[in-house]
């Protein structure tokens, strides 16, 4: 008799293919043939095209898979439109650790715990983790950047928090860990600029991190405050100068300043300011290195002069999370909402024409009054292996 052993590598290459990666844990379970198979072959790209995009969020201190399909939106009826749909991510391992931060780089995600207490390197698609070690204690405002070298030797920034200087990261304590020799050292590096605030994270790019930063001035009385962006190559282990964002705000303060990706390529900046806050600027680099950086106006929104707006619907309210989809022309605005006893995560797709449309993704804690933060967009999986 035939069992599913017995078939052919092309065959159970076809069948793994449309198997949501998410899902592959327990396909995996069906035999060492195939769990074989799906350690050493990406698997489930027709799937993720199909769903456009895959995005990570951490939700409720849980980090979840969020299939977001854009392409029944703009349709004169939006029939074809696939409500989104979310789900905790069970990670091996971890013992039901609450999450409080999540960094994403070429496929690993980097959890921190609740407590701060420890660290762990997590790979979703082959279902590894990776428990760190601290070379001294973690505290809860330090933050972390996931990055790799020329030779993709992987590596991770951590900026130690210090008390006696908490408001400025210019003269801070930073160490990297070495996937490679499993051991943490000192660098003796500091950004030219603060790095702002404190608790905001980076974004990871082609293996280099890219930060906000603020340069203060003060001319006649007048304190002049230029934000800019800084980058942290993993290669020299250095930040490079000062890059500019090219937007022009009113007064120098009130300001709001986002970044995300484009499909792992291109970084996206969203820019909105207090005095003009229903105006949402949104850029896309056309190059980006670590010592340089081009422009694109990507989107100009007058949140104003949306149509369909719900009449509760804020024009204060800060974009922490968004992404962008080029071919569509639109950015997906993530916040919560409270309908009623109970709080939603919500998703809003606004579009250059008046576009727009409000997305109810599922129901999230009451007490968590932040909402769900996006750890990365159009996510790809990676065969990185971790070994603890």
């Amino acid at each position: 008799m035939t069992t599913i052993s017995d078939l052919s590598d092309d065959l159970v290459g076809e069948i793994l293919s449309w198997v949501p990666f998410t899902s592959l844990i327990a396909v995996r379970s069906t035999c060492k043939k195939w769990n074989a198979l799906s350690k050493n072959h990406i698997f489930g790209r027709e799937t993720a095209a199909r769903n456009q995009f895959l995005e990570f969020m951490i939700i409720d201190s849980r980090v979840c898979s969020l299939r977001l399909d854009l392409q029944g939106i703009r349709n004169e009826d939006e029939e074809d439109f696939v409500d989104p749909s979310m789900k905790p991510i069970s990670i091996p391992n971890n013992h039901q650790v609450e999450i409080s931060q999540v960094y994403h780089c070429d496929g690993l995600l980097l959890c921190i715990a609740k407590d701060n207490s420890r660290l762990f390197v997590w790979n979703p698609y082959l279902g590894q983790t990776k428990w760190i070690q601290p070379r001294n204690k973690f505290h809860k405002y330090d933050r972390f950047a996931l990055g790799y070298d020329n030779n993709r030797n992987h590596k991770i920034l951590r900026f130690l928090y210090d008390e006696e200087n908490n408001e400025s990261c210019r003269r801070t304590h930073i160490d990297v860990y070495e996937f490679s020799s499993d051991s943490w050292r000192v660098l003796d590096v500091n950004p030219d600029c603060d790095i702002i605030p404190f608790y905001l994270s980076g974004v990871s790019l082609k293996g280099n991190t890219y930060f906000f930063g603020q340069e203060v001035t003060q001319a006649s009385k007048v304190t002049n405050i230029e934000t800019c962006l800084l980058c942290f190559d993993f290669t020299t282990e250095r930040f490079g100068p000062r890059l500019p964002l090219l937007f022009h705000p009113p007064c120098p303060s009130f300001e709001t300043v986002t970044l995300s990706w484009v499909r792992d390529e291109k970084l996206a900046v969203l820019y909105n300011h207090y005095v003009t806050s229903e105006i949402i600027e949104l850029r896309i680099s056309t190059k980006i290195e670590p010592n340089a950086v081009l422009w694109s106006s990507f989107l100009t929104v007058d949140m104003s002069v949306v149509n369909g707006l719900p009449d509760d619907f804020s024009m204060y309210f800060e974009a922490k999370s968004f992404f962008i989809d080029e071919e569509k022309k639109v950015v997906v605005l993530f916040d919560s909402k409270v309908i009623e006893t109970c709080r939603y995560q919500m998703a809003y797709i606004v579009g250059d024409d008046g576009y727009f449309k409000s997305v109810n993704i599922g129901v999230i804690s009451n007490s968590q009054r932040k909402p769900g933060k996006l750890v990365c967009s159009s996510y790809v999986p990676s065969l990185v292996q971790l070994q603890d």
